[in-house]
Formats: C-alpha cells, sequence, structure tokens
C-alpha cells in the first residue's frame, strides 16, 4: 500500500496562504496559490510515480512460477535437489528487489509448486509433458529478457 508523504515544500504553505491573502497583485497571488497546489500535489503523486513496476516485471513473475513448477515436477519424477529453488534464489540476489518485489517473486514461485502439488501426486506421463514444456517456457523466457533487457 503507498503511503503518502507530505513533502516539506508543504511547511511553508501558511506562509504563502498568508502572503496570497495580503494586497499584493492578483496575478502575483494566483501564481503562489498555484505554485502551492502543484507543490502539493507532487509530494502526494510522486511516491505513487516511483511505485512503477519495471517493464519486465511480468516476465520475471512468470520465469518464478515456472521455477515453482519445475521444482515440484522435477522433484517429483525423480530428482532430488533444490536446484530450481535455488535458481530463485539466485534470480532473487540478482535483482535486489524491494520487499513488495520479493513477496510477488516468491508468491509466484510458490503458486507455481502448489498448481502441481495440487494435481499430480507422482511422476505421470503428463507430469513428464508439463516438465517439457516449462523447460521450454523457462529458457524462452530467460533468452527474451536477456536480449530484451541484459547488459
Amino acid at each position: 500500500m503507498l503511503q503518502a508523504r507530505i513533502p516539506y515544500r508543504l511547511e511553508v504553505a501558511p506562509f504563502l496562504i498568508q502572503e496570497f491573502l495580503s494586497s499584493e497583485g492578483r496575478i502575483l497571488q494566483e501564481k503562489r496559490l498555484s505554485i502551492l497546489v502543484i507543490a502539493f500535489w507532487l509530494g502526494i503523486l510522486s511516491p505513487a510515480f516511483s511505485a512503477q513496476d519495471a517493464p519486465y516485471e511480468g516476465k520475471m513473475l512468470r520465469i518464478a512460477e515456472v521455477l515453482g513448477s519445475l521444482h515440484y515436477l522435477r522433484n517429483l519424477c525423480g530428482e532430488t535437489s533444490n536446484e530450481w529453488r535455488e535458481r530463485m534464489d539466485a534470480i532473487i540476489a540478482a535483482e535486489k528487489p524491494d520487499e513488495a518485489e520479493r513477496v510477488r517473486l516468491v508468491s509466484s514461485f510458490n503458486h507455481g509448486y502448489r498448481v502441481f502439488s495440487d494435481n499430480y501426486v507422482r511422476c505421470t506421463p503428463s507430469a513428464l509433458a508439463a516438465i517439457d514444456r516449462y523447460m521450454k517456457e523457462g529458457e524462452s523466457l530467460s533468452n527474451e529478457l536477456i536480449s530484451r533487457y541484459g547488459n
């Protein structure tokens, strides 16, 4: 949830309002009031502008979900490792997301895990097919992110 900060510029509001009410010229008064209103709105809206998502966030969330799915399915079908969870940890470490973004990434990973853990209790041909599809999708997403946003 965004929390609006009252910027320091608003602390001068009583001074500006008092000048506005004084006998100065009307044009100067209107300019000062306009500046006050603009400062007020910039102070309220600036946190909202800074909280916009990165252009690649949707793809990162999808990669997290794919990794969660692979973590469950690969272990279900005989792999005994934490490779996919460790890859998710590496992404989080490399991205250094703020807390809200970290929570979204972890939630996506967990959602991908739960989708398959709720439906598969043993390795089946459809689980193996899902592994194959998710491996290809994960590779495709990774390549797209690297080619588009990589250094």
